[in-house]
């Protein structure tokens, strides 16, 4: 298991693990977030279309799922983690939300987020006309950006990559599978647990680059101190009950063991699709001030 002590881009090859503390804006700020991310390619899967950034001095992590032929959905997935990475160290502070205006009624961590995941999609879309090889690739992708003063978050996602946030004994999906079962349950409640279970599993609905532009869900709440955030690709989700994430979890004795035992635990269940799994944890205040860049 390879340790790494700082990543703009982690490809997801094997075991992975980062843990980066973040400082608060200004002295008086009583909280600062603890990054820690992992990823795996699991029992069945020759190769993992999944990757993870995180960057703490820009307070955001993702997690991106590829998708398509060969292996154009790993290509997917770099690309829209890459170019996470680049949009954040070249635009933020500098040009705002370039190549997009921004949206006067979201806030400029909702805008840097809708920016950045719209600007992904753009690059994987392009990419997939140039060959047949790449031609249909995607990727699901869920990234969460926390204000300077961690007393914020803001997640958005497309896809069925997960964020959930665990709060003392309570765990909470915060975002809603963009998926045909999911869409099925959202838009037809009148539907029955039989007829729903009759469709086709495991359908996207939305996704990064599959056409020139994507609509972004988002969430913005705030932050306690002691919550934690576990953003995960669907070999996670679709092997581990939410119930046995929180338990997972809560018993670790830091975000690194929580990584492993999370993607040790899908595996134990079967490790049937890649694994990833990005923590962030919400606590005291005792780094010196960091600026955001």
């Amino acid at each position: 298991m390879a340790r790494l002590a700082r990543c703009d881009f982690l490809p997801a090859r094997g075991y992975q693990e980062l843990a980066l503390e973040r400082g608060p804006a200004s002295t008086l700020s009583p909280m600062q977030t603890r990054f820690a991310g992992m990823t795996d390619t699991g029992l069945l899967r020759e190769h993992n279309e999944d990757s993870f950034v995180l960057l703490p001095e820009y307070g955001i992590v993702a997690v991106a799922d590829g998708m398509g032929g060969h292996r154009s959905g790993d290509v997917a997935s770099q690309l829209a983690i890459s170019t996470l990475s680049d949009f954040f160290s070249v635009v933020v502070g500098h040009d705002g939300t370039w190549p997009f205006p921004a949206d006067p009624n979201l806030s400029e961590e909702e805008n840097y987020v809708v920016t950045s995941l719209r600007l992904a999609n753009r690059r994987i879309f392009d990419r997939s006309l140039r060959t047949m090889a790449d031609f249909g690739m995607g990727t699901t992708i869920v990234a969460a950006m926390f204000t300077m003063t961690a007393d914020k978050v803001t997640v958005g996602h497309v896809g069925d990559s997960r964020c959930y946030r665990i709060r003392g004994a309570d765990i909470l999906q915060m975002t809603r599978d963009h998926s045909l079962i999911s869409d099925a349950r959202h838009m037809a409640p009148w539907m029955t647990d039989e007829e729903v279970s009759q469709l086709p599993p495991n359908v996207i609905t939305r996704a990064l680059g599959i056409r020139e532009d994507v609509m972004v869900d988002l969430l913005t709440e705030e932050t306690q101190l002691g919550d934690v955030y576990v953003l995960c690709s669907d070999g996670l989700s679709g092997m581990v009950t939410d119930e046995q994430i929180h338990e997972t979890v809560t018993k670790a004795p830091s975000l690194d063991e929580a990584s492993k035992s999370l993607i040790d635990r899908a595996n134990f269940y079967g490790g049937t699709d890649n694994i990833t799994a990005v923590l962030v944890r919400i606590e005291e205040g005792d780094a010196p001030p960091v600026a955001r860049k």
